[in-house]
């Protein structure tokens, strides 16, 4: 796996800016910190070909201040709940969902630390294309027949807030500012921003990009420290995809207009095994130096 040397909270929604990651120690508290669990788009891929990039579904860690956030609950949230099994105090954090499909939510039931009563889990999602709010997703999962047990069965503290492009969310000093991505699809981008540190994670962009859109991500972009979003690829057949290489180059171009100081490629498509994405990650470094492909386990220091 890779390496880069790289809580009680208050929420404000508004229109204007107001190992385990993180302890009790102030070292931790002055860190900003984020770490892969999921890496994988449409469909977990756990084979012997993908060991060293990872077989689960996206969901990234980010432990910054002092406080827990986590960005999609695609299968690799399951793994980041084992890991807070060494946790012996209530746990608080706030997860984000970027959109409802199956892919971003699909770990929500798997995650043990919303069924341990003292935690508390705030969510923050926008309405799915068909008007449901993340929270109705979710419980729509957890019906018979698709999972044995409700929602109602998980004992945490779960606070859910439906929220819009364009508002920013305060968590202590923290703030997460959010964007529309993809209109089609629904899909949130989130910048979070600390002690003059922004960090993007920002998918779901696709192949052709209009200008309206192209302007929408260029702002949410401009001057982070880091960029995380999708490979785009368009599916043609059950057995093939268009080929990545022109795909990456949408990100990096954007990247490079909107001066990105590193740029990760996430989700990855389940075909694309490690010799192919090594391959894939060689191309990209030719271009864009400071960027890499997303793995399972890589940890980056933003700060």
């Amino acid at each position: 796996m890779a390496s880069f040397d790289l809580s009680n909270s208050q929420i404000c929604i508004t229109d204007e800016p107001g190992t385990i990651l993180g302890n009790q120690s102030d070292q931790y508290h002055n860190q900003f910190k984020v770490r892969f669990w999921g890496v994988r788009g449409l469909i977990p891929t756990p084979t012997s070909c993908n060991i060293r990039y990872g077989g689960n579904t996206s969901c990234i860690e980010i432990f910054v201040g002092g406080q827990r956030l986590i960005f999609d609950g695609g299968t690799g949230l399951r793994i980041l709940g084992r890991s807070w099994q060494k946790i012996d105090k209530p746990l608080e954090a706030h997860l984000f969902f970027t959109n409802s499909q199956s892919n971003r939510i699909q770990g929500f039931p798997f995650f043990a630390p919303a069924f341990i009563p003292d935690n508390c889990f705030h969510i923050y999602g926008t309405a799915a294309s068909n008007g449901a709010s993340i929270k109705q997703c979710l419980c729509n999962q957890m019906l018979q027949p698709h999972f044995p047990y409700p929602l109602q069965v998980m004992q945490s503290n779960l606070r859910f807030y439906n929220i819009n492009a364009g508002k920013f969310i305060e968590v202590h000093d923290v703030k997460v500012k959010t964007q529309l991505v993809n209109k089609n699809q629904h899909s949130m981008g989130y910048r979070i921003s600390w002690k003059g540190y922004n960090v993007v994670y920002a998918t779901d962009v696709h192949r052709i990009i209009n200008s309206q859109e192209q302007t929408r991500i260029l702002e949410i972009i401009e001057n982070a420290d880091l960029w995380i979003t999708n490979a785009i690829y368009t599916p043609l057949n059950a057995h093939q995809h268009e080929p990545a290489e022109s795909s990456w180059k949408i990100s990096v171009k954007l990247a490079q207009m909107a001066k990105v100081k590193q740029l990760i490629i996430s989700q990855h498509h389940p075909d694309d095994d490690d010799n192919y994405l090594d391959k894939m990650q060689d191309q990209i470094k030719s271009i864009f130096p400071h960027a890499s492909l997303a793995c399972e386990g890589m940890i980056l220091s933003v700060n």
